[in-house]
C-alpha cells in the first residue's frame, strides 16, 4: 500500500528528528562500551542514523525552501536551531541510555520498527523518500541483526543479565506504542501502521521468547513526541548537541 503523508514536511522532520536524537544518545557510548568491538559497532550505528537524519533533513529543507524561498533553511539549521517543541522525535529515542542492556534493547525495539517501516516507505509516492528508505534499509538490516543477537545473549545469559534485560523491558515498553499511533501528519498511514505493528510484535515476540524475556501486559503507552511534547530529557540532549552552533552562529570548520 503506497505511503503518502498528509503533511510530508512534518513527516520528514519526524523521521529525521528520531534518527538524530537516537544517534546522539548512542554516541554517548563512544569510548565507554563494554568491549572495544561492540563500542565501535554501536558508534557505527550512530553514524548510520546520523546519515539517515541528514538525508531526511536535506529533503525537508528543499520542500520548505520551495514554499518559503526568502529565508532558506539547511540541514544544519533544522538540526541545531530548533527548540524542544519543534522536535517531533519519538520519546523512545530521547530516553537516557541506562546500562548496556537497556541501550541494546532500545536499539532492537526501534530497529525492528524501522526495518518494517523502511520496507513500506519504498512504496512512498515521494520518490526521494522512497530512495532514502531503500538505501537506509541495508543499514537497518544490520542494526536489527546486531541488536537482536545481543538481546538474546543478555536475556538468556546469566541471572544478572536476564534480570537487567527484563528491567529494561519494563522501562522501555511503555514508549513503544507511540511508534504506531499516527500523528496528524500520519493520518493517511493508519492502515500501514497497523500492518507494521502486527509484523513488529511478531518479530519482537520471537526474539523475546528466545531471550526468555516477558512482554509486559496492560501497559499505558506514553505519547506526545510527534506533537512536540517531550520528556525532560530532550532539553539536555539538545543543549549539548546544539551548544557550539548557538554559541558561535554560522561557524564553519
Amino acid at each position: 500500500m503506497p505511503f503518502h503523508s498528509t503533511s510530508p514536511i512534518d513527516y520528514l522532520l519526524h523521521l529525521a528528528d528520531t534518527n538524530l536524537i537516537l544517534s546522539q544518545r548512542n554516541s554517548e557510548w563512544c569510548g565507554h562500551g563494554p568491549i572495544l568491538e561492540q563500542d565501535i559497532a554501536l558508534t557505527n550505528i550512530s553514524l548510520d542514523l546520523l546519515g539517515q537524519a541528514r538525508n531526511f533533513y536535506q529533503h525537508a529543507a528543499l520542500l520548505i525552501n520551495e514554499k518559503n524561498p526568502g529565508k532558506p533553511l539547511t540541514e544544519d539549521s533544522l538540526a541545531y536551531l530548533r527548540t524542544e517543541r519543534d522536535f517531533k522525535n519519538l520519546l523512545l529515542a530521547e530516553l537516557p541510555n541506562g546500562d548496556w542492556g537497556q541501550t541494546i534493547l532500545r536499539q532492537f525495539l526501534f530497529s525492528s520498527f524501522q526495518y518494517l517501516l523502511y520496507q513500506h516507505l519504498q512504496a512512498a509516492s515521494d520518490v526521494q523518500l522512497s530512495a532514502i528508505a531503500e538505501k537506509a534499509l541495508k543499514e537497518v538490516t544490520y542494526h536489527l541483526r546486531w541488536s537482536g543477537e545481543w538481546v538474546v545473549r543478555l536475556g538468556d545469559g546469566t541471572s544478572e543479565s536476564h534480570q537487567r534485560m527484563q528491567q529494561a523491558v519494563e522501562i522501555l515498553w511503555p514508549y513503544t506504542g507511540e511508534m504506531f499511533l499516527p500523528a496528524d501528519f500520519e493520518q493517511n498511514l493508519t492502515s500501514n501502521m497497523k500492518i507494521i505493528q502486527e509484523e513488529w510484535l511478531r518479530k519482537v515476540t520471537t526474539i523475546f521468547n528466545e531471550a526468555t524475556l516477558s512482554i509486559p501486559e496492560n501497559v499505558f503507552m506514553q505519547q506526545g513526541g510527534k506533537k512536540g511534547l517531550h520528556t525532560e530529557h530532550l532539553g539536555y540532549v539538545l543543549a549539548e548537541m546544539q551548544h557550539l552552533q548557538r554559541a558561535y552562529p554560522n561557524s564553519n570548520w
